[in-house]
């Protein structure tokens, strides 16, 4: 399914509104938000323009539209509405102002532009216009626009109609329609998915299907999921049970009983997700099969066992099982010895601490992962000179981190002196973790009594006062008896 975003993520987004709002203030003719701009730009736009105002900055004279209508007064807005180049996006965004005359002014402008280019409109401004409903007089545009497309919609029928991979997009309010559910845009999505589920004639149950089943976000998806399942038959269920999220999976497999097909769920028992997995061992038991002795099938097939067997065998939670578990371990998968490892966590089976030691340099990222986190009880009595051995730059990553993990469960000045080496690290993730240990450690000398001397801890707060400001760091030095120094 195609999703066509308008930017890069709200926060960016909202960088370059900010960005965009400053450029404009210092003069720069270009700075409007450019065609296509996602509506956290637009927000972020005006809201900067009107804090810089409130705050005296002085806006250029002659001041462009664009600024005008952010203008802190109301009456410099308002009068910035009778402008013909009045970006439509600050138009939209004055229909929730707090000043009731600019509101109504803003509305009345926005109605027209609603009546001359609806089509336009409603495809370019429905994600802004859902953000705008979220404030406390932004009802009103949420509900016009649902209003015109419902009432085009009427006049233009059939009202529900998805075009299929290969069809040309409809035409008129059905092509609006169409786009708004193919946004990029999670909110413009769900909005849409509303208005097609709840609008006149029946909904297409295996077109609903299939978008569950390519839908990305959750909310949407459930709406699909709902409506397919109203009215499933078996393409609907086949659709569901092939979907990318794991609760449109798990609902078609569970429907699958309802359709008389229990029996299938045996080919569901190793699905990747866990969710699904428990509907489907529902399912068998519930047609009297067992699904504990097809995991044991499963994970002893010659063929190689799938991870997600093996999860679900120790999902099922027998104790004959563990020492099969064991065994997986030393398979020659990683996915699968990985699921063994977090099997045995799960059921709380001990592990020795050198089988998990040795697991810390396996070639798989996700066996390295589990090792860990099955030492992380033992944390305390591990060997640190072992485990800072493997913070070396020339290990991998994944060993490193593991290693880091550890030491940090640890505690104490081995933590501190990890995080420290760690602070420049090549890796953002670990960087970002070693920075924050540092800055969180209390730095009393009594808390590394019998660890460390003053000496060291000194050499260790010198080596990372980057981090600190100038006050901070001196609440740090004054704790280790540096002041004045």
């Amino acid at each position: 399914m195609n999703r066509r975003g308008t930017g890069t993520g709200p926060g960016t987004d909202a960088a370059m509104g900010r960005t965009l709002a400053e450029e404009l203030m210092q003069g720069c003719a270009a700075a409007v938000p450019p065609p296509g701009a996602g509506p956290d730009v637009w927000l972020a736009f005006a809201a900067e323009v009107r804090a810089r105002g409130r705050g005296g900055r002085p806006f250029p004279v002659p001041a462009p539209p664009a600024l005008r209508l952010c203008h802190p007064r109301g009456r410099v807005r308002a009068a910035a509405l009778a402008e013909p180049d009045a970006p439509v996006q600050l138009v939209a965004v004055l229909t929730a102002d707090a000043a009731a005359p600019v509101r109504e002014r803003a509305r009345a402008v926005l109605e027209r532009a609603l009546t001359a280019r609806p089509e336009a409109v409603l495809r370019d401004l429905t994600p802004l216009a859902l953000r705008i409903g979220r404030r406390s007089c932004g009802g009103w545009i949420v509900q016009r626009f649902e209003e015109v497309l419902r009432r085009q919609a009427a006049a233009a029928p059939p009202w529900w109609h998805l075009p299929g991979p290969a069809a040309p997009p409809p035409a008129g309010t059905a092509g609006i329609l169409a786009g708004l559910l193919d946004s990029g845009d999670r909110q413009a999505r769900q909005f849409a998915v509303r208005l097609a589920l709840t609008g006149p004639g029946p909904a297409d149950a295996l077109e609903c299907a299939r978008r569950a089943a390519a839908e990305t976000d959750p909310a949407a998806a459930g709406l699909w999921t709902d409506a397919a399942l109203a009215r499933a038959d078996d393409r609907v269920i086949d659709t569901l049970t092939g979907a990318r999220l794991p609760a449109v999976r798990a609902a078609g497999v569970t429907a699958l009983r309802r359709a008389g097909r229990a029996g299938e769920g045996v080919s569901h028992l190793a699905d990747r997700s866990g969710s699904v997995r428990a509907c489907a061992r529902r399912l068998v038991g519930q047609d009297g099969g067992d699904a504990h002795g097809h995991y044991r099938w499963l994970v002893r097939d010659p063929a190689g066992p799938s991870p997600y067997a093996v999860a679900g065998l120790a999902e099922c939670g027998r104790g004959e099982d563990t020492a099969l578990l064991r065994e997986l371990v030393a398979h020659p998968a990683g996915p699968v010895r990985a699921a063994a490892l977090a099997g045995l966590r799960r059921r709380d089976a001990a592990v020795e601490d050198s089988v998990l030691l040795a697991l810390l340099d396996d070639p798989a990222p996700s066996v390295a992962r589990e090792a860990s986190m099955g030492l992380l009880p033992a944390a305390h009595r591990l060997d640190p000179a072992h485990l800072t051995e493997r913070l070396d730059r020339r290990r991998p990553l994944h060993v490193r981190r593991a290693a880091f993990r550890l030491l940090r469960a640890r505690g104490g000045i081995h933590a501190l002196r990890a995080s420290v080496a760690l602070i420049d690290d090549w890796h953002p993730r670990t960087r970002t973790t070693a920075r924050a240990a540092v800055r969180a450690c209390p730095w009393h000398p009594g808390r590394f009594a019998g660890e460390a001397d003053r000496a060291e801890l000194t050499a260790l707060l010198k080596r990372s006062a980057k981090l600190f400001g100038d006050y901070e760091l001196s609440v740090r030095r004054t704790r280790l008896g540096l002041a004045g120094r």
